[in-house]
């Protein structure tokens, strides 16, 4: 079955949803209600779905019309995308940079980069947004970032897409300062999936503990939490029994004042390279250069010294 779908009547099914009224969505696009209820009526007609039902209170989405928002608002997002980039390239404007980064990564060597770059940058605007690898990527294809710094070797979802390794960083299994694995010795991972754990990743699958147990052939914890920030989980993992897997730079000041510890438990596979993720054909100003320079340069230096430590 083909579906005829007006893309512009996406628009204003979007604009609906968004207001939860025919009459303001109708205020806001600048028609009458009676030619806004007419073009959702010929929307639905088009589909063979019902989309909306329409009530004394507003209106809400049917099951097939939850489905389409979340399609029209991704048009209208790259319809905005397209109108912004093509406004800058005509005007000569100044775009402010756009990076997506993993949240263990902003909770030290992005801050720490990025003062580094200010120092030759101060006026150049720029916007940092924290997620899961998968959001990351999918973000970077969508054009809402100029790069994303991720890991490599976990998501095939590159077509399209280049990487370049900037560093090699480890991650350590953390653990509370009491936490009662703390003295073991010989630590195997059938005694640590014993103890819940705190999973650093967004709304989606493809976590990367989700990745190591399916590389060391070990069985899951039987107790996950996903907890999309990082600081919460730093917290978590302090004031209970919980574990959770971290690099060791974004957990060094926590370890040095004694409010975290690392477990003795090491393997291959916790290693990890850190890369540039950007579109193919995808050409960076000096100033973009040099932001990805700092995030290298940092990223080398913490991880040689936990290295060495």
């Amino acid at each position: 079955m083909t579906l005829e779908i007006d893309p512009k009547k996406l628009l204003y099914f979007a604009a609906v949803i968004d207001h939860g009224s025919l009459n303001r969505a109708a205020k806001l696009l600048g028609i009458s209600q009676a030619a806004l209820s007419t073009s959702m009526d010929r929307l639905e007609a088009s589909i063979g779905m019902r989309l909306l039902d329409r009530g004394p209170k507003g209106v809400v989405t049917t099951k097939q019309g939850d489905i389409l928002y979340c399609h029209a608002k991704l048009i209208r997002e790259e319809i905005e995308l397209a109108e912004r980039d093509l406004l800058n390239s005509y005007d000569g404007r100044a775009e402010s940079i756009r990076i997506g980064s993993l949240p263990s990564l902003a909770s030290r060597i992005i801050p720490l980069a990025l003062g580094r770059w200010r120092e030759t940058h101060e006026g150049t605007g720029l916007q940092v947004v924290e997620n899961a690898q998968i959001d990351l990527l999918v973000g970077l294809m969508r054009r809402d970032f100029d790069f994303a710094i991720g890991f490599t070797e976990v998501f095939d979802m590159l077509d399209g897409l280049r990487q370049r390794v900037l560093f090699r960083d480890t991650l350590r299994v953390i653990a509370g300062a009491n936490h009662p694995l703390r003295q073991a010795t010989d630590l195997t991972w059938q005694q640590l999936v014993q103890y819940p754990w705190i999973s650093p990743t967004s709304r989606r699958t493809h976590t990367v503990l989700e990745h190591i147990m399916k590389t060391m052939n070990v069985e899951p914890p039987q107790q996950v939490t996903v907890c999309g920030s990082v600081s919460l989980l730093k917290s978590l993992v302090a004031e209970t029994n919980h574990l959770a897997l971290l690099p060791a730079h974004a957990v060094q000041v926590e370890i040095a004042e004694q409010r975290l510890c690392a477990l003795p438990f090491d393997d291959p596979v916790l290693s990890r390279d850190i890369a540039l993720f950007f579109r193919e054909g995808y050409e960076m100003d000096q100033s973009r250069r040099d932001l990805v320079s700092c995030v290298e340069q940092i990223g080398l230096e913490l991880c040689r010294n936990n290295t060495h430590d």
